[in-house]
């Protein structure tokens, strides 16, 4: 039996005949996205893009997959930048606001973490401290893989354009071949080495930023509201 078949009543007419899904799986690089997004603000001279509703914006793009197409799952992978905080105040809050809102409208969260190292300088002879976000990269490798092996949907798209993802995209499309790999690429973000290892991909285009954003405040199932931050 095709593994798509869904049984009993979602895939069931009273006919007895079964019906075929394409499920479809989106995992979101949250900084790609971000950094995309800023982009798209400044390239449209203003406006909203950063308060971004990840469930209405994917679900516009349902669609391109086929009649049979259903979404499934949106995953969302950042971090907390919480050592901006002593230069920015109220950083970590806004970006923790907005993954409130993302979980309101069912969208699952996957952080990982910021690590600080110490690089020296040539120029001025010090040691100075950088933060590097981490696990995200391995976090979206991983959960490709795991999708595919528990069966848990037919299509994944990848809405990203970091490079660091390739291997991972090329290691599952080998053991799956039967599962479909999809680049949603971000507004400028557009990668020609991810192009070319999936047979599949489209560009998100900067006026979608602007039209799938959460009201503001944003109310959620929780019953509380949301402010957007200034200048989102």
């Amino acid at each position: 039996m095709d593994p798509r078949v869904l049984w009993p009543p979602s895939g069931y007419d009273p006919e007895g005949f079964f019906c075929l899904m394409n499920r479809v799986t989106f995992l979101v690089d949250g900084f790609n996205v971000y950094h995309s997004a800023k982009e798209a603000r400044a390239d449209l001279a203003g406006g909203s893009t950063l308060w971004l509703d990840l469930h209405s914006l994917l679900s516009s793009y349902i669609s391109i997959f086929g009649r049979d197409a259903v979404l499934t799952d949106i995953y969302y992978f950042s971090a907390l930048a919480k050592h901006i905080d002593s230069k920015r105040p109220g950083t970590t809050r806004k970006h923790q606001n907005y993954i409130d809102c993302l979980k309101s409208t069912g969208v699952k969260i996957r952080l990982g973490r910021f690590k600080y190292k110490t690089v020296w300088c040539r120029n001025c002879k010090t040691n100075n401290v950088h933060y590097e976000e981490k696990e995200t990269d391995v976090a979206l490798s991983l959960k490709i893989m795991e999708l595919f092996h528990l069966d848990e949907c037919d299509t994944v798209v990848l809405v990203t354009g970091d490079t660091d993802l390739a291997p991972a995209v090329r290691m599952a499309a080998s053991v799956y071949p039967a599962k479909t790999i999809c680049f949603a690429f971000p507004y400028k973000r557009k990668n020609k080495e991810l192009n070319s290892i999936t047979n599949k991909s489209f560009l998100i285009r900067k006026e979608r930023y602007a039209t799938h954003q959460f009201s503001d405040p944003y109310v959620g199932v929780s019953g509380r509201s949301i402010n957007k931050p200034p200048r989102w």
